[in-house]
């Protein structure tokens, strides 16, 4: 079933891709050769039913699964433009992290006020200068749209905010160390219609900045949002695209039989 990946003629610069990907559970094998490219400053959105594989691969990106005991990589994960194979042994996972920030299902404000929970990355950081935190923070609010909400409640709980607003500082979070990449797993399958909408403009205008990488079970989200599309299956990549062309005419009918509702 697996897709061979046809580049795009005049495809933007890459900025990630994996080479044949596999990925273990333990004995279990949840991905299956996955060759994908991510381009720059673009949002990719990933497809498919669930437990095919979606959010596992997204994980890797940020060394996530690390943090669990009988997790194995295969294959290669590679940032451009210094060509660094994020998944190789010798590279620090805190430091990809701080590249590839990610924004989860449901806000995860951490029990701190509004300003530190966005200033946090920079401390972690060593970041000790005052007037920079603040500026940066400033910024990343602004950039995720929720600097005017809360400008004069600084210091209030994270917690206190709704819970649209949790997710966008969690944006801001990420932001606020000027990541290459933001990985978003279904980030707005928690939140209501508005909330939705305001955090879909919001991938749409920092994509300008930063590099996205996107699950989403919503078709129409990912229609909405997404400048190329991947749909996989059973840990596979079936089909990669552009947006246009995967929604429009599929080259694979598995693809077809997906986004139109016969399977999944």
């Amino acid at each position: 079933m697996a897709s061979t990946i046809t580049y795009p003629d005049n495809a933007p610069p890459l900025k990630a891709e994996s080479q044949n990907l596999d990925f273990y559970y333990g004995d279990f094998k949840a991905l299956r050769g996955v060759s994908m490219p991510v381009y720059e400053n673009r949002v990719t959105a990933l497809i498919g039913p669930s437990g095919c594989g979606k959010s596992t691969y997204l994980r890797c990106f940020n060394r996530m699964h690390d943090l669990y005991p009988g997790h194995r990589y295969d294959g290669k994960i590679q940032l451009h433009p210094d060509e660094v194979d994020i998944l190789d042994r010798s590279v620090d996972p805190i430091e990809v992290r701080m590249r590839i920030s990610m924004v989860f299902q449901k806000p995860n404000p951490f029990p701190k006020s509004i300003f530190e929970n966005v200033a946090y990355g920079l401390r972690v950081r060593g970041e000790k200068s005052a007037t920079y935190i603040e500026d940066k923070v400033e910024a990343a609010l602004k950039s995720s749209a929720l600097w005017n909400e809360v400008k004069d409640r600084m210091t209030e709980p994270a917690t206190n905010l709704s819970g649209g607003q949790q997710q966008r500082l969690c944006i801001a979070r990420s932001l606020a160390t000027d990541p290459e990449i933001i990985l978003f797993d279904e980030p707005t399958s928690a939140l209501d219609p508005i909330a939705t909408g305001s955090i879909e403009e919001l991938i749409s205008e920092i994509k300008n900045k930063v590099t996205i990488l996107i699950v989403t079970h919503n078709m129409q989200q990912a229609a909405r949002v997404s400048d190329f599309v991947a749909y996989m299956y059973l840990g596979e990549m079936v089909e990669y695209g552009q947006t246009t062309d995967i929604f429009m005419k599929p080259k694979r009918q598995e693809t077809e039989d997906y986004i139109t509702g016969r399977f999944g």
